[in-house]
């Protein structure tokens, strides 16, 4: 993946520090990554390193991409096939958590709101914002380290919070992706209880091969490259 490649010709751009904002956007549906593009294209400062079709795809794409070439934001969508934007958010932010996340959605729902500050979005706005809005939420982020909200989700994040006596606190779990059966759950466990595939087969009364198969699939439907990558996504996403 070329970064910038959906840049204008020849155009040379920078931000505050000199340096060209490295962004991307996970988004499954065609009209509305078509319409981000456009707005991205009448901002300066901005590099696009990709654009995703769904969550695994935008983990794909991260795993191929050198340190100094990670987006500084993706723009994440929510509603995606095979691996939706809060669970794609928890697993980057705990695999890249460099990386700063601003949803964007057609969604108001209170629980997905929470669900995606739970997850580690920095911000979250309606997709109808305009370029402009685009723009003043990057800066909020990287050089206020703000949490930029549409009018909208703010009033109803307001409203949240005063339901629940002004108490922020929520419990940091995300659920596993769906991809994971319930073998694979029960493979997982065993992993971050620090047993080695020939214990985890002994007790589940399987071959060794079919363990490390399974351990095979965990890792490629997370994303991931070792047994301690996994332990600590579990840790940190409450999965065990």
């Amino acid at each position: 993946m070329i970064i910038g490649k959906y840049l204008r010709q020849n155009e040379i751009v920078y931000n505050m520090e000199n340096k060209p904002v490295i962004i991307a956007l996970a988004e499954d549906n065609a009209i509305n990554r078509n319409t981000f593009l456009q707005k991205i294209n009448v901002l300066h400062d901005y590099k696009l390193s990709f654009i995703a079709k769904n969550g695994h795809e935008c983990l794909e794409e991260l795993k191929g991409l050198p340190f100094n070439a990670l987006p500084q934001i993706i723009f994440m969508d929510i509603e995606m096939p095979e691996l939706d934007g809060i669970q794609t958010i928890a697993l980057a932010k705990s695999l890249y958590p460099q990386i700063h996340f601003i949803v964007l959605t057609v969604f108001d729902d209170d629980e997905k709101i929470f669900d995606a500050i739970k997850a580690g979005a920095s911000g979250y706005l309606l997709k109808h914002e305009s370029a402009a809005a685009l723009e003043d939420a990057i800066i909020n982020v990287l050089k206020y380290q703000g949490a930029p909200m549409s009018p909208a989700i703010a009033r109803k994040a307001l409203q949240l919070l005063s339901r629940s006596g002004g108490s922020a606190e929520t419990k940091a779990e995300t659920n596993l992706p769906a991809a994971i059966t319930e073998r694979e759950k029960e493979i997982l466990q065993q992993m971050v209880n620090g047993w080695d595939a020939k214990r985890i087969a002994s007790a589940l009364n399987l071959s060794v091969l079919t363990v490390r198969k399974h351990i095979a699939n965990i890792y490629e439907k997370l994303h991931v490259n070792s047994k301690a990558q996994v332990i600590s996504l579990a840790h940190k996403n409450n999965w065990v």
